[in-house]
Order: structure tokens, then C-alpha cells, then sequence
């Protein structure tokens, strides 16, 4: 039987290797620094600016899931300390240096999908800014040699799933906003 980390190292290892070119890693380094929050919090002021109490409403919800996220992300953190992928696999770089120890899962990713999803749900033109932006992010966890795909890929599914909690919580409705 092959384990989880054998099918995932080969891409994980050449991801890496790519961004060992000084160009990829500038670009998804940014990436990065902006997933850290930089771009969410932007996103956050933006619009109240942009769609008055409509944005404020959304902001608010934006940011308690950026609560509960982190929290969950934590728990998640201490409960399975995964080691990142530079630290238990020779011949992956961290490009960056970490937030913190462990690899599971990708608090980055996590929180940008719940934002993305949010954020889309109530303003769907922002998709093509938001869902591209995301998915760089992804991308960048593996790139940069801090996460495992399968961090990644657990963080989709639970920023999905906070994301569906929050909206389920909002009251929105699949149709629009309530």
C-alpha cells in the first residue's frame, strides 16, 4: 500500500524545485506575504467603502469567520503536528520562514477560501479577482515548501465548510442575499 506522503512527494519536491527560480519565488513569496492577511483585511475595508452598510454587514462576517478559522486552524495545528514538509523531507526548502510549526493544514489556504467564498457568495463579481488570488495562494503553501498538497487540499475542504457554516449562520440564501 502507498502511503499518503509517497504519492503527494513527487509534486511536492518538484513544486518546490520551481520555486527555487528567483522569479517564482519573488512572485509567490508576495503571494504569500499578501495571504497572510494583507489582502483580506484590505478586502475587509474595502467594502464598506465601496457598498456602505451592505459591505460593513459583509465585512463583519468576513471577519468573525476569520475568527472562527483560526481557531479551528489552531486546534487542528496542536492536535495533529504534522511536520512541514522542509523540516521531515530532505530536499525541500522552506523558501520563507513559517508562522509556525506545524503543516496541517494550511491556515493561509483555509482562511482564503472561507473569505473567497464569502465574499463571492455576496458579491459574485469579485470571482475573478478572488477565486485566481486563492488558488495562487494554494499554490504557494507547496512552492514555498511549508505545506504537504494534502494540507492544502484539507484546507479547501474546511474553509469550505466554515464558509458554508457562516453563510448557513448569515442566513443567506442560495438565491441571494436574505
Amino acid at each position: 500500500m502507498t502511503t499518503l506522503p509517497a504519492v503527494e512527494m513527487p509534486l511536492c519536491r518538484a513544486l518546490n524545485r520551481w520555486g527555487a527560480r528567483s522569479l517564482v519565488h519573488g512572485f509567490f513569496a508576495g503571494v504569500s506575504r499578501l495571504g497572510d492577511g494583507v489582502f483580506w483585511y484590505a478586502l475587509m475595508v474595502a467594502l464598506p467603502l465601496a457598498d456602505g452598510w451592505q459591505g460593513a454587514v459583509v465585512s463583519a462576517q468576513l471577519a468573525a469567520t476569520g475568527l472562527v478559522s483560526l481557531a479551528v486552524y489552531r486546534l487542528l495545528k496542536r492536535w495533529i503536528r504534522r511536520p512541514r514538509p522542509y523540516a521531515s523531507h530532505r530536499g525541500i526548502i522552506a523558501r520563507v520562514s513559517p508562522l509556525d510549526q506545524f503543516s496541517f493544514p494550511s491556515g493561509h489556504t483555509l482562511h482564503a477560501v472561507a473569505f473567497t467564498a464569502i465574499a463571492c457568495a455576496w458579491y459574485p463579481p469579485l470571482a475573478w479577482i478572488l477565486v485566481p488570488f486563492t488558488m495562487l495562494v494554494a499554490l504557494s503553501r507547496i512552492v514555498l515548501g511549508l505545506h504537504f498538497p494534502s494540507d492544502v487540499a484539507a484546507a479547501v475542504v474546511i474553509g469550505a465548510l466554515l464558509a458554508a457554516g457562516s453563510m448557513a449562520a448569515a442566513g443567506f440564501l442560495g438565491a441571494g442575499p436574505a
